[in-house]
């Protein structure tokens, strides 16, 4: 007879068991497919922020951009910065470069920029100070454009 009960027991734990791992199973909620397909994730959060690093600066405005497999995101020129990137190969440097011979003030008000995220599948963390807002639209192109 002990044996019966203990084998009811066991049966019993094993039929509860299940019906608890099935019952979370039914209630967990479903991961969205991924539908970049063969390309290489790139997804960015771009900041502008007012002060001297990136630590210290206060976000004036920011922006998401994705480059793969069309551009989108919450950047208000998406093609032309995706573009932008592809042309340097995502390197934020290049980008950040003053062109030309621009005549700006040299009062010391500093902004910072910085992109993180990922750049067809590498990560990015990158962060450039220029010394005003007139040397930053020299050197931001459309990357920074938000």
């Amino acid at each position: 007879m002990r044996y019966i009960t203990g084998a009811v027991a066991i049966g019993a734990a094993l039929v509860l068991g299940a019906l608890s791992t099935t019952a979370q199973a039914a209630t967990a909620p479903a991961q969205p497919a991924r539908t970049g397909g063969l390309y290489a994730p790139t997804e960015m959060v771009l900041t502008v922020g007012q002060g001297d690093s990136r630590a210290t600066a206060t976000s004036l405005r920011a922006a998401t951009l994705s480059c793969m497999p069309t551009a989108t995101g919450s950047h208000p020129y998406a093609k032309s910065a995706c573009a932008q990137l592809r042309l340097v190969s995502g390197d934020f440097a290049k980008v950040t470069e003053t062109a030309g011979q621009r005549i700006c003030n040299k009062i010391w008000a500093p902004v910072v920029v910085t992109a993180d995220g990922v750049w067809q599948g590498r990560r990015v963390s990158y962060t450039h100070t220029f010394a005003n807002s007139c040397e930053m639209a020299g050197g931001k192109g459309t990357v920074f454009e938000f």
